[in-house]
């Protein structure tokens, strides 16, 4: 007896508690490793690694979404026999983490140099362990089934060596270099920042037009900029080598305003003849465009500017102001020497910071790179091969190529401390450069680079990294490398999922993932981004303290198409949890009428009703829809066949037609009754178990089961030989029946316990033998007092009609009605008839239909067009016979 076994000889609570279900069973699912890959090695593998959060803080919506998906897919494959991993992990998040863990510094009063570098790692190491432990009782909430024995970190020891292996190999083919190039700085973090770190808006700014003097004449050039300041560091203005109006003045100098330095007048192909003066001012410091021109003409280049973006000596007397003060003391002075003439509103794009949100400030300075260009080549080679990365949606394939066929050199040098130290060594006395593995063999004579790399460096690595690599005996990537899937967001797709493609080809010769799903943002009701600015933010922990984590999952999962943004509304999980509770009441009734039923006496070959094969053949086509559909991440497909299959069919209809056997005095079909009822209750059970882990789980233990868990239980597969296509048939009629007549009683306010006459013209002999067969049920859920079924009748006098497929229904309720107001009634049905008769006419008219259509939708819509005729002309009738 396994340590939950006492569920089965307990009765299911009356009232269903998510919070009460889903507390017991994730630990019960943890202590008996069922989620702990590498149990059978006969099975075949799949694997899925997560994009590990990182350790800054609490998990949002988004992590919960990404996660719950990748749970389905992870647990849908277990179920199906794969030997299933999925690795959990998280990630170090250099400058996010360091800017949390400096935060809490500065609130006593002290920053990270006050303490040094040891000791602040200690701190962050600190502040990692918190953080870790939050993530991991969050992924408990959320039920993920991740494999805790596999679990890393960006900074263990066996990534870090990873890190060192690729760093040293890139170096060593001449793809990681160390030099001088301006790049994206942050002067909050004092940081570089890649070009994906940096975030565009567009604010409201000016373009400052200045003159400055040509030595030696008496006239000037027109100069406009956007940044006054960094005229301080300017060493030359380029104009058009074409450019008639300036070709005079090309080795000309200008003297520079305030600073008085001369510098030298270029002509260089970059300058735009078009555009404003014709003449732009050169600052190689300070500008990537200009860094360019100043190599080509061996400009002097000058930093103006320190680290914090505070103005240095260079700026002369502005020395000490800050980057945007300066600028407004320099316009002040400018104005008053008449150099600047004219200021002009402008709005334009600027980069901030993702991180700190600080103007990036274009830098000067010697940073480490990563020479993009034979990478990129692998990756898009990649791509053209019979074995490359699966984009799904398809269309994020062209995203993910046009940013890595434009992509430039990386930056991969961070002014950090919480990082992988760069492997990299300068000599004391001599300045010689050393570049290994390992720290130099006289480590007192050797100092080491001071920076850390950037987060996605190490990210880059994580589907190989996490299993051993470089290790070439390292079991789990040799059993689980490649993975098979990644889930993860598109705005992600420059910063993690291309360097991971791109990393994984050139280290493993081979793709990193199979499929890459892609979605989208979880975003308010209102569809605006979620953030702590708007206050619109939404805590999954909240959710499922309210509603329960299976409610949480199955909105998540079934609530956007694969790409596209999820909008949250608490309604709608709310209505989830109202589908919990369908499930938990029906079940409940189910195993209150299952007896003593167990596993081995499920037996489905008795004698069955049409109710019962009609449950069963609609089970198979279930499960031949949800596992095509899960298979190609069409989660809202699943989610809408498993609602309507598990509300509509289960619970609203065959549950109340199993009554009838189950209430009944025939002990063989009441034993069939529950054994179909066990039997369905079991493979919807384990359909569903993936979006809604807890409550399955607890559903299943108290159902005739095999084994110790639905979480390793076998995924159910289509049985031909339970499908029952003439049952399918007599059930929808009988429904279409059962609905018109409670239907025509709510419409008339006749209760539904009152008797009434009841009589089914049949339109011909199949639909009369359909009728008779399906009598105990139209006996039992119309409620007549006489029921009549033939093939010729005559519509009794004052009596309500249904015009349906095949039948006519007919309610003699004398007494009962107002003659005009059913006469009013089918004439509206006359009406909305008469357009479904046009619509269709007018669709099959179109040509461009008829002829681009396939030909089962075509024939489809002529059946439609025959049906609506038929009912129309039997309403006519009917309306006819009324008025008599």
């Amino acid at each position: 007896m396994t340590d939950q076994q006492w569920l089965k000889d307990t009765e299911m609570p009356s009232k269903y508690d998510p919070q009460a279900t889903e507390a017991k069973w994730y630990p019960y699912w943890v202590e008996n490793k069922f989620f702990e890959a590498g149990k059978d090695k006969t099975k075949t593998p799949y694997t899925i690694v997560i994009p590990p959060p990182n350790v800054t803080g609490r998990l949002h919506l988004g992590h919960a979404w990404d996660t719950t998906l990748q749970d389905i897919i992870i647990r849908m494959k277990r179920m199906q026999g794969y030997d299933a991993l999925w690795l959990p992990g998280m990630d170090h998040a250099g400058i996010a983490t360091q800017a949390k863990v400096e935060g809490k510094l500065r609130e006593d009063g002290v920053t990270r140099h006050d303490l040094g570098r040891e000791k602040f790692l200690e701190k962050s190491w600190d502040w990692k362990e918190e953080y870790a432990s939050f993530i991991r009782e969050q992924w408990a909430k959320l039920g993920l089934s991740v494999d805790y024995s596999r679990e890393r970190f960006t900074l263990d020891d066996g990534l870090s060596a990873a890190v060192r292996e690729v760093f040293v190999r890139l170096y060593e083919e001449g793809l990681i270099y160390r030099g001088e190039y301006i790049i994206n700085w942050d002067p909050e973090t004092k940081t570089a920042l890649s070009d994906i770190e940096v975030e565009y808006q567009d604010v409201q700014g000016a373009f400052y037009h200045m003159a400055y003097p040509i030595k030696g004449e008496d006239h000037s050039i027109e100069i406009a900029t956007t940044r006054p300041e960094t005229m301080l560091g300017d060493t030359a203005v380029a104009v058009h080598p074409d450019d008639s109006r300036y070709s005079h003045l090309i080795g000309k100098t200008v003297i520079l305003p305030v600073i008085g330095r001369e510098i030298e007048i270029v002509a260089d192909d970059y300058v735009d003849m078009e555009f404003g003066s014709g003449a732009v001012k050169i600052t190689p410091a300070h500008d990537p465009n200009d860094f360019e021109i100043g190599n080509r003409h061996d400009l002097k280049r000058i930093l103006i500017m320190d680290e914090g973006g505070i103005m240095n000596e260079n700026a002369g007397k502005y020395e000490g102001l800050s980057r945007f003060d300066c600028r407004k003391q320099l316009v002040k002075d400018l104005q008053a020497k008449g150099t600047l003439f004219k200021i002009e509103e402008h709005w334009h794009s600027v980069g901030h910071s993702e991180r700190s949100g600080a103007v990036v400030e274009p830098y000067l300075s010697t940073q480490w790179f990563v020479k993009m260009g034979p990478l990129a080549d692998e990756a898009i080679e990649l791509q053209n091969s019979n074995e490359k990365v699966h984009f799904v949606p398809d269309r994020f394939e062209k995203t993910y190529l046009h940013w890595i066929e434009n992509i430039r050199d990386w930056c991969i040098s961070r002014q950090l401390w919480w990082g992988h130290r760069i492997p990299a060594w300068y000599h004391k006395e001599t300045g010689e450069l050393y570049v290994g593995r390992e720290t130099p063999a006289d480590p007192e004579n050797w100092t080491q680079d001071e920076d850390v790399l950037d987060t996605w460096f190490s990210s880059a690595l994580w589907p190989f990294s996490t299993m051993g690599w470089p290790d070439e005996g390292a079991a789990d990537f040799n059993r689980y490398y490649p993975t098979d899937a990644l889930v993860t967001g598109y705005d992600i797709i420059y910063f993690w999922v291309a360097r991971m493609i791109f990393q994984g080809k050139h280290f493993t010769n081979e793709r990193p993932f199979k499929d890459v799903l892609i979605h989208g943002l979880v975003r308010d009701s209102e569809g605006q981004k979620m953030s702590k600015s708007l206050g619109n933010g939404v805590d999954p922990m909240d959710v499922i303290d309210k509603y329960g984590a299976d409610a949480l999952r199955f909105f998540l999962s079934t609530g956007s198409t694969p790409g596209q943004d999820l909008r949250f509304f608490w309604e709608k999980v709310e209505a989830n949890w109202n589908f919990g509770n369908k499930i938990w009441n029906a079940s409940r009734f189910a195993l209150m009428n299952m007896g003593e039923l167990t596993y081995e006496q499920i037996d489905l070959s008795g004698e069955k009703t049409i109710a019962d094969q009609w449950i069963l053949t609609r089970l198979q086509e279930t499960i031949e829809h949800v596992t095509k559909f899960a298979d190609a991440y069409e989660f809202g497909e699943v989610g809408r066949a498993l609602y309507n299959f598990i509300w509509d069919d289960v619970c609203d209809w065959y549950i109340e037609m199993a009554k009838l056997p189950l209430y009944g005095d025939d002990d063989k079909a009441r034993h069939t009754a529950r054994s179909v009822l066990a039997y369905v209750l079991d493979r919807t059970m384990r359909l569903l178990h993936p979006f809604m882990p807890f409550i399955t789980e607890e559903v299943w233990q108290h159902l005739p089961h095999e084994g110790d868990s639905i979480t390793v239980a076998p995924w159910p597969e289509k049985d031909a030989e339970l499908m029952f296509n003439q049952s399918v048939k007599d059930m929808e009629l009988l429904k279409e029946i059962i609905r018109s007549v409670r239907n025509t009683r709510a419409e008339l306010n006749v209760a539904p316990s009152k008797e009434i006459d009841l009589q089914i013209k049949a339109g011909d002999s199949e639909v009369l033998k359909q009728l008779e067969r399906g009598r105990q049920y139209l006996e039992s859920f119309c409620h007549p007092k006489d029921l009549t079924v033939a093939e010729d009748l005559t519509a009794p006098e004052k009596s309500v009609s249904s015009v349906l497929s095949g039948v006519e229904l007919y309610m003699p309720l004398a007494g009962m009605i107002d003659l005009d107001a059913e006469i009013e009634r089918l004439e509206k049905e006359l009406k909305r008839l008469d357009g479904e008769v046009e619509r269709v006419q007018k669709k099959l008219a179109n040509e461009g239909f008829t002829a681009k259509a396939p030909e089962h939708v075509v024939e489809e819509e002529r059946e439609k067009e025959k049906d609506y005729s038929q009912q129309r002309e039997k309403v006519k009738a009917r309306i006819a016979e009324l008025k008599e």
